[in-house]
């Protein structure tokens, strides 16, 4: 068969997604499960793989599947958890009183603490908190999913204590293949890992330190009354320092401590310099701007869900820092779990694996229960059972309604991990055929050239609006950017790190997440016009990740260990 024609077929997958759910807006459910049905065809009948191979790579995908769902399980146990014990509610109204600036709320409600349950909780999870909390503050429902989305573009790769990079990045690779390579060239798996890290990081940090700004100015241009681009200008100072004091510390923590912690800790030490600052009116401008008088607001704006401030369920009202705790203990758990190697090889030990797989070489995959962050957030949630004195039915309901929303997510990606495993597992064949993924490479080399980089972010990007998650795009699409940098011969590392920020950026147009913010403020139905207004930020930080792409091969030579550098 033609390589040009194998190459497309390799694109199928893909492209079929996009048509699919895009295209026809088919449900996930539905459209994921033909997609892996015609990767399977592929495989078998233009790939020559054989049927062993995909089954094992099948399996393997399953597993990774549980790896993902368990951490996701946890993340959105603990926050139904806190939503049962009256914590949210007092961190809620630990934000009041700030300052009467709806800028400035938005900056701390928003960004600072969206970044902090991305950290933690990631999968959509910010929004869907952040959404509720601004309208309760008295934010008109569009205007806080607008918002909402807009944060999860910086801290999304480092989201769920860094699963987009840990579980993403890794998986979405050959992993087995790389380390063999980077041995030979005497490095490590752990040392190009670390290096994806810190530029993922310090990328997003170039880019993120200017998203609160633009946050502001998109709020202010959308949902004020003079509908003005320049209005929300006179905040700039403070923007710029909200955004210097997430993302210098974003920055310090994954370059020094691994992609588990920087949005997780950036969140957290941002909100601890900036809340006192906004109480002391530090570098807060002398004007205060608000939205329209409820009675102007148009239709759209509102949602058919009303929020109050007493609409939470608790017994009774609790100090911000009791609310807080149960994330204070999930950060500090993850700091020791990830510093101490004696503790970290008590949880790994605890897992459930399966090595080579129905006998096919270098196709395997485990599941660590206690040192995955799922396991480290559940045991958050023990204690928050008993620090906030939960009642057995309150246990029972954060239990049912987060196993009600596992089982949702979870059929989606029965069948996405697996089609991904099987394209990276497809190398191995019967008719000497490099894998899909390299074959796609070679295609938009040889289409795009040495200008590819610019795009890079484009792709990642789409990878995420397509899936509705920067985990996922990951591990569709890390191989992919991996061979497109070894075909034009530039730094496969700083090519992955493209990839990584680009996903972080396409949730930001993600239609599941913008679905979930939706529904927690009753306007389902109404995804296009968000969309609409957050394509804008999406558009800058692919574009700028880009430029930088360029910069950092072409100007600064970036290179990595599989180059021999």
């Amino acid at each position: 068969m033609d390589h040009t024609l194998l190459s497309l077929l390799a694109f199928l997958p893909l492209v079929l997604a996009g048509i699919l759910l895009i295209g026809f807006r088919m449900a996930a459910r539905t459209a994921m499960p033909i997609v892996f049905v015609v990767a399977v065809l592929i495989a078998l009948l233009a790939w020559d793989m054989t049927g062993t191979r995909v089954l094992a790579s099948t399996l393997q995908g399953l597993i990774m599947t549980v790896s993902l769902l368990w951490i996701i399980f946890g993340a959105i146990l603990l926050l139904n958890t806190l939503k049962h014990s009256g914590g949210i509610m007092a961190i809620r109204n630990g934000f009041s009183g700030i300052s009467p600036d709806r800028r400035v709320q938005a900056l701390i409600v928003a960004w600072l603490f969206g970044c902090f349950i991305e950290g933690a909780s990631g999968f959509g999870t910010p929004a869907a908190v952040a959404a509720p909390l601004m309208v309760a503050l008295g934010f008109p429902a569009l205007a806080a999913v607008v918002v909402g989305m807009m944060l999860q573009s910086t801290p999304v790769s480092f989201g769920a204590v860094g699963t987009p990079i840990v579980v993403g990045v890794t998986g979405g690779v050959n992993q087995v293949a790389i380390a063999d390579q980077l041995t030979t060239n005497g490095s490590t798996w752990e040392t190009y890992f670390r290096l994806i890290t810190s530029e993922v990081v310090v990328t997003h940090g170039i880019i993120g330190v200017f998203m609160p700004l633009i946050l502001v100015i998109v709020m202010v241009r959308f949902f004020g009354e003079n509908r003005s681009w320049t209005e929300g200008l006179s905040i700039t100072p403070f923007a710029l320092f909200v955004g210097v004091s997430f993302v210098v510390p974003s920055m310090l923590v994954g370059v020094f401590l691994g992609p588990e912690f920087p949005s997780l800790l950036g969140g957290l030490i941002g909100l601890a310099i900036v809340v006192p600052a906004a109480r002391k009116g530090f570098l807060l401008p002398k004007d205060t701007w608000d939205f329209p008088e409820r009675s102007k607001w148009p239709a759209e704006w509102i949602g058919t869900i009303e929020i109050k401030v007493d609409d939470v369920a608790g017994r009774a009202p609790m100090s911000t820092l009791r609310g807080w705790m149960p994330y204070v203990i999930v950060a500090i758990l993850l700091v020791i779990s990830r510093t101490i190697p004696s503790v970290k090889a008590g949880l790994s030990s605890i897992s459930t694996g399966w090595s080579n797989i129905l006998g096919e070489q270098g196709v395997s995959g485990s599941v660590e229960w206690l040192y995955l962050p799922g396991g480290i957030i559940l045991i958050a949630v023990i204690c928050t059972i008993f620090l906030h004195r939960m009642r057995a039915p309150q246990v029972k309901a954060a239990f049912a309604e987060s196993s009600k929303t596992i089982f949702g997510a979870g059929f989606v990606l029965l069948f996405t991990i697996p089609m991904v495993r099987i394209l990276i597992n497809s190398g191995v064949n019967e008719s000497d055929l490099v894998s899909m993924p390299v074959a796609m490479a070679q295609l938009v080399a040889d289409g795009v050239g040495q200008i590819y980089p610019l795009f890079a972010p484009a792709v990642g990007a789409l990878g995420a609006f397509i899936a509705g998650s920067n985990t996922v795009s990951n591990l569709m699409l890390a191989a992919f950017q991996f061979n497109v940098a070894e075909v034009l011969g530039v730094s496969t590392a700083m090519m992955i790190s493209l990839q990584a920020v680009g996903a972080a950026a396409g949730n930001m147009i993600a239609i599941h997440n913008v679905v979930a913010a939706s529904a927690t403020v009753g306007l389902l139905g109404r995804e296009g016009t968000t969309l609409r207004k957050t394509i804008l930020p999406t558009i800058y930080y692919c574009l700028f990740a880009g430029i930088i792409g360029l910069l950092a091969f072409y100007v600064f030579g970036f290179n990595d260990p599989l180059m021999g550098g």
